[in-house]
């Protein structure tokens, strides 16, 4: 595969080799400031980081925390999104990118991001997105957390936390914008190993530990026990500064619960579920469309209704959204083997999974991790999106891609988006 960023810093080195003699002047440095940062805060996230490339001028203009700001800013809803694949098959696990803001040559192709720490950490989950930085957990020890911008190259290890000899970890990563902090929490369930429960399918871990840490900060502080129990997947909503998961059921709480954890004052609350039923069941998923929480639920012959929480924490705001009938995409008409240890935490059951809404009004979806489809809900059709280099398993991450770092947080009025040498990106 070709490199693309590291052959952009050969090109670059090439270039100072011949022009030793002093600095390069370009137009680029002849705009009042204002203006050339507006037109980087504009560029999609592929233009930028070739553009960071050609020379230390422009690469310092690129890094300016102003221009940073400026491109949150411009990463609004009317924009189109990156997704992040996230593969496993067929051994290591690899990062793939693509940016559908990009010009038309450069959306249809899958890109390949090589991670600098991948050696220490072959096999990770992805906890979550926020402001264009990754959270990358071990989901082999479960020992090993990374906070890593794709696009920057940038990475940071996290502290370690308390571990249990036999436990069970629900993640989130998200910023609080009141404070300007990135927090990660571990939602811990475990057992002492005493205990055996012969009858039960699944094992049970009746203990739990809430642990959070502030980035910045050198060690995790304990939140004490969990109040829920949650379904093991992290966090995929981070909405108004909270993110959110879905309860299991147990004995004194038979009901499934929409769980919200604050990163302001750090507590869990419940939050109104809308009155589809559906979360009764294992047939659903959390999605953020539009900057509004969201679920989606299946229905009878493989339907898909989405309803939509227009006004955060308001249950008479939820509206059923979209309708979404049944398709098949002539990707999955191809049988494929699944390995069994591929996506752990993923759910059988789900054949679409909804990721977000595109500038265009359309729905980004995904099929049984192996094909994108976008539908239209103006006239009901869907279109297979075809790209160059998909790999044959993954699961997408909505992703805000950016050059900013954990030192550099958006500005205030900036709501997170959540779905840190050079990257490879092949």
């Amino acid at each position: 595969m070709e490199i693309m960023d590291l052959d952009f810093e050969k090109h670059s080195k090439r270039r100072k080799t011949k022009h030793e003699d002093g600095p390069q002047t370009t137009g680029m440095e002849l705009l009042p400031r204002e203006i050339a940062q507006d037109i980087l805060s504009r560029l999609p996230i592929t233009s930028l980081v070739k553009f960071k490339c050609v020379c230390r001028a422009w690469r310092a203009m690129a890094l300016d925390p102003q221009v940073v700001n400026l491109y949150f800013s411009c990463s609004t809803q009317d924009t189109d999104p990156c997704v992040i694949l996230h593969s496993d098959f067929p051994i290591r696990n690899n990062l793939y990118f693509v940016d559908f803001a990009a010009e038309d040559e450069e959306k249809d192709k899958v890109k390949r991001l090589q991670a600098p720490f991948s050696s220490r950490m072959p096999e990770f989950e992805v906890v979550g997105s926020c402001n264009g930085l990754l959270c990358l957990a071990d989901s082999l020890y479960n020992d090993s957390l990374y906070i890593y911008n794709p696009f920057t190259g940038g990475y940071k290890e996290l502290p370690k936390s308390l571990q249990y000899p036999d436990q069970e970890v629900v993640f989130g990563f998200g910023f609080n914008p009141k404070t300007n902090e990135y927090k990660v929490i571990r939602i811990v369930y475990y057992r002492n190993g005493h205990g055996s429960y012969p009858r039960s399918r699944r094992v049970i871990y009746p203990l739990s530990h809430v642990q959070i840490l502030t980035l910045g900060c050198p060690v995790w502080r304990s939140l004490g026990k969990a109040s829920y129990r949650l379904v093991r997947r992290a966090s995929e909503t981070l909405v108004n500064g909270r993110l959110h998961w879905v309860s299991r059921p147990c004995r004194n709480k038979p009901a499934r619960r929409l769980v919200s954890f604050d990163l302001t004052d750090e507590q869990f609350r419940e939050v109104p579920k809308p009155d589809c039923g559906g979360l009764n069941r294992c047939d659903y998923h959390l999605a953020v469309l539009r900057g509004c929480l969201s679920v989606a639920v299946y229905c009878n012959y493989r339907r898909l209704e989405i309803w939509v929480m227009k006004e955060y924490n308001e249950k008479s705001s939820w509206v059923k959204e979209y309708k979404i009938g049944a398709y098949m995409p002539k990707g999955l008409k191809q049988n494929l083997d699944r390995p069994l240890k591929i996506w752990k935490n993923a759910s059988n059951r789900r054949v679409v999974r909804a990721l977000c809404v595109l500038k265009n009004g359309e729905i980004l979806l995904e099929y049984k991790n192996r094909v994108l489809v976008s539908y239209d809900p103006k006239k009901g059709k869907f279109k297979d999106i075809d790209l160059q280099g998909t790999p044959k398993w993954f699961q997408t991450v909505v992703h805000v891609g950016s050059l900013n770092w954990i030192d550099t947080p958006p500005p205030s009025d900036w709501r997170s988006h959540g779905s840190g040498s050079s990257p490879s990106v092949s």
